[in-house]
């Protein structure tokens, strides 16, 4: 991990209270990680096995199934950035993580309706030539169902990080509460993957699902059981109007000339009025933006006091705006990092559907927990991180891994993975034929599924490495008052690429025949060799903008 300065844990926790430095602490921790995995594990119990639910039980076509499993887990991802504007804006992490935990449980509790009372769902069916659809009022509970379970899984996801990132102090220690917070995840989600899914498959949907409302429960009576002991920090006001202002500020501006003089820029310590602000001018990088600290005549009073207005800003305001461009553009190669991975989830289940799942003569492995391989790798792959790779590196190359070192690896790896799986996928193909199994969209491809394996071990590494790295660097780099907004990037970015996923795979469908619904007769090789290319162009755009990015609060002695 990188090394940080701490000046950075002055910054973001400026706006902690002297009253409540008291509190937080590793003190926090078990209810924190205790509550993450509760959470986990019931919103994981629905939507790993949502492609094969909606499958068996919904009459829904596969690559159908697919993409609908794209869409909820985008909605999933990209729901926590409204979780963290209200969290740094109005009400704090604590609210929305119990609010939203509540909503959750009220999605999951549909779900078990949806399998326990049979008229919530479409007769079932033998033939798929002959099933029937679900009604307009079993998709609107279904549809409701999702939603509901994506809005709460959403707020409490990254919420969480932010929140259990706040009890502490020390950066490194930030940086470690990350890693086991990922482990905590990818944790959780194995047992949700193998346990929770078995129990779905082989003994009942409504088993299943009642396990998921159980784990739901327990892990919000555990989380508030622990707020005597959580330090609190006090929103600040919505960050995203001051960002605006500096826009504003910066173009009605747009004709004056700029000043090499501190005093000419306005400067404010925001919430402490005992201090004096102290005269800075802004940095050099973006400089149309620094007309928006710029003192005019019409920007003070008579006495000589500043307006509150449109038209002026912070120095600290216009550097906090500069911070999000300078890392969006490493930001925008996550989207198409994320992209492959989440086209490559749904549909190794598809695929899974029609090979082997026999392990031995009486067990067969449930098709939605061949994606528990990417959890294991990638909680197996952390500790071997950041306690053999990075001293390793360090003691080898006398410098410490860095956030981008990190990234850039991920991105190698995942590209890696699609690789193996157009060649795995090419050798399915090629065992459907000799056996001529094209146009049975039922039958058993002799082939195990333990042939997908591979290709999941190395997407779990490359997650393992790109994940923790953006969550720190992005935590590390980002003013104080957007703390919960850059840990809620993370998710931002996974939520876009699973809505380009569905984009994707709708793209393949309607200017290919990759992707028919039967896919034994269809080129799923081909769309793998895509994603190669994409993740490889993606790479070459990623070291381009690794190169030129600088860091701001995090100052590893290796910049790369």
């Amino acid at each position: 991990m990188s090394q940080t300065i701490s000046s950075m844990d002055t910054e973001a926790h400026s706006s902690i209270p002297q009253t409540h430095h008291r509190k937080g602490g590793w003190i926090t921790f078990p209810f924190i990680t205790a509550t993450m995995a509760g959470l986990t594990l019931s919103a994981a119990g629905w939507v790993n096995n949502l492609i094969v639910y909606l499958i068996t039980e919904f009459n829904v076509k596969s690559i159908d199934a697919a993409q609908i499993f794209n869409v909820v887990n985008g909605c999933m991802a990209l729901f926590p950035v409204l979780g963290a504007v209200i969290a740094d804006s109005f009400v704090g992490c604590f609210s929305v993580i119990w609010v939203s935990s509540i909503i959750n449980l009220l999605g999951i509790v549909l779900f078990t309706f949806t399998a326990a009372l049979s008229t919530l769902r479409p007769k079932p069916c033998s033939d798929s030539s002959l099933c029937e659809g679900p009604s307009e009022f079993q998709y609107a509970i279904l549809i409701l169902a999702m939603g509901l379970g994506s809005i709460g899984a959403a707020g409490t996801r990254f919420t969480m990080g932010t929140m259990g990132a706040n009890q502490l102090d020390n950066p490194k220690h930030q940086e470690n509460f990350f890693n086991w917070f990922l482990f905590t995840w990818n944790t959780a989600s194995i047992i949700a993957a193998t346990a929770i899914v078995y129990v779905q498959d082989d003994v009942s949907w409504a088993w299943g699902f009642g396990i998921c409302v159980a784990a739901n429960v327990l892990g919000l009576i555990i989380f508030l059981a622990g707020r005597r002991f959580y330090r609190n920090v006090k929103p600040q006001g919505s960050p995203f109007k001051s960002l605006a202002c500096v826009i504003i500020a910066a173009i009605s501006k747009r004709k004056l000339q700029l000043s090499a003089k501190a005093q000419d820029y306005h400067n404010e310590i925001i919430g402490d009025e005992g201090k004096q602000p102290v005269a800075a001018a802004p940095t050099e990088s973006f400089k149309f933006l620094n007309r928006a600290a710029l003192v005019t005549q019409s920007d003070t009073e008579q006495y000589g006091s500043i307006k509150k207005s449109w038209k002026l800003c912070t120095v600290q305001q216009v550097e906090d705006l500069k911070t999000l461009i300078r890392i969006i553009p490493l930001w925008i190669s996550g989207i198409f990092l994320s992209t492959p991975i989440g086209i490559q989830a749904s549909l190794t289940i598809v695929q899974a559907l029609t090979m082997d799942r026999h392990i031995g003569p009486n067990f067969k492995i449930p098709s939605a927990s061949i994606m528990v391989f990417v959890l294991i790798s990638g909680a197996v792959s952390l500790p071997i991180i950041d306690r053999l790779l990075c001293p390793i590196w360090e003691k080898v190359l006398r410098r410490p891994l860095t956030p981008l070192q990190r990234l850039g690896i991920g991105h190698l790896l995942t590209v890696l993975s699609m690789a193996i799986s157009a060649l795995v996928e090419a050798k399915r193909l090629q065992i459907t034929k000799a056996h001529n199994l094209q146009d049975s969209p039922v039958s058993v491809v002799p082939m195990s599924i333990l042939w997908l394996v591979p290709q999941l071990i190395a997407v779990g590494m490359g997650e393992a490495f790109h994940f923790p790295g953006q969550a720190s660097l992005y935590y590390q780099e980002f003013p104080a008052s957007l703390k919960s907004t850059s840990t809620a990037l993370v998710a931002m970015l996974i939520g876009i690429a699973f809505y380009l996923s569905s984009a994707f795979i709708d793209l393949f469908r309607r200017m290919t025949n990759w992707l028919p619904d039967n896919i034994n007769q269809g080129r799923l090789d081909n769309v793998y060799w895509v994603l190669v290319v994409i993740g490889g162009v993606n790479f070459v755009y990623y070291l381009v903008c690794a190169s030129l990015y600088r860091y701001q609060n995090s100052l590893p002695r290796n910049n790369g």
